[in-house]
């Protein structure tokens, strides 16, 4: 009973805690641009409207139109439930969790672009193609990080590879996971959550013709993905299980916090990347994550 409730006070803390980050970056974003900016709270506003919406469907779409963004929502809260928050532990937790993470990941992706390819649209599909052929270099160098962790670690379970820190390839592999986490939330300088041009969209045009409930477990789910990759990020680096449960939590607060700004400074400071471009850079973020494993590797031999 008492585990129960400890994931069930788990799931609620990932709910209600996600939608702060796109708020924070808004903000962060406004004040370097000397702007007010949006509140805070913009998108708990935005997802109390959407969920009081009804749903436009196209006369093409199947049941999936409306399953796609449910599954993936499912998937993405699967995903971070699997991950350990610091002091608080996991509330689920065996051996081989950290594949089913990727595979948990994997299907949220895949059921994005099943949603925006059942409009019948050639314009989503054109978003879903590009959404897929960033993921082909996303994922390998997020496996690639997992698979330093691993070897640093000698384990396949996600509480005890991130308890303690990287090693001596830790910078390199807060790099390679940084130009992931922007890559898998669709930030600057990969794509532009704020763009309408339709020769430039990639996700934003995969949840054109969403609205209502679906749009709003889209949004969520976004934001959800984006505090996951902060936590994954800030707790493969940091040596959170060297420190008291409370300086733990701190830590882990203080490194989402460093995470969302520095996304909002790159938002700020940097231009949105040529399409021919992206996949040098993710192929960059792949090195620095096999570098980092290759660290792992020669010091556990030595």
């Amino acid at each position: 009973m008492i585990a129960i409730l400890e994931s069930l006070l788990r799931l609620i803390g990932w709910l209600l805690l996600a939608p702060l980050l796109p708020g924070l970056i808004n903000r962060v974003k406004a004040w370097v641009a000397g702007r007010c900016g949006p509140p805070i709270l913009q998108l708990y506003y935005d997802l109390a409207r959407l969920w009081r919406k009804s749903v436009v469907m196209s006369t093409l779409a199947s049941p999936g139109f409306v399953a796609g963004p449910a599954v993936a929502w499912v998937a993405v809260v699967g995903a971070a439930l699997l991950l350990p928050l610091g002091p608080a532990g996991v509330a689920f937790s065996f051996r081989g969790d950290v594949l089913l993470m990727i595979y948990l990941l994997a299907v949220a992706r895949f059921c994005t672009a099943w949603a925006a390819m059942e409009t019948g649209s050639a314009f989503e599909g054109m978003g879903a193609a590009r959404e897929v052929s960033y993921a082909v270099l996303s994922e390998a160098a997020l496996i690639t990080a997992v698979l330093a962790l691993s070897v640093h670690t000698g384990s396949l379970t996600l509480a005890t590879m991130l308890a303690p820190a990287a090693g001596p390839g830790a910078v390199l592999l807060a790099a390679g996971l940084f130009a992931v986490l922007l890559a898998e939330n669709c930030r600057v300088p990969f794509d532009d959550p704020n763009t309408h041009l339709e020769l430039t969209m990639i996700h934003e045009v995969m949840v054109l013709d969403h609205s209502g409930p679906p749009l709003a477990m889209i949004l969520h789910g976004a934001s959800i993905k984006l505090l996951f990759f902060a936590a994954l990020l800030t707790q493969a680096v940091l040596p959170m299980g060297r420190l008291s449960p409370f300086a733990a939590l701190a830590v882990l607060a203080g490194g989402i916090l460093a995470v969302t700004v520095c996304v909002a400074l790159v938002e700020s400071l940097l231009a949105r990347l040529a399409f021919r471009r992206v996949p040098l850079l993710l192929t960059t973020a792949f090195l620095m994550c096999l570098f980092a494993l290759l660290v792992a590797w020669k010091g556990g031999t030595t």
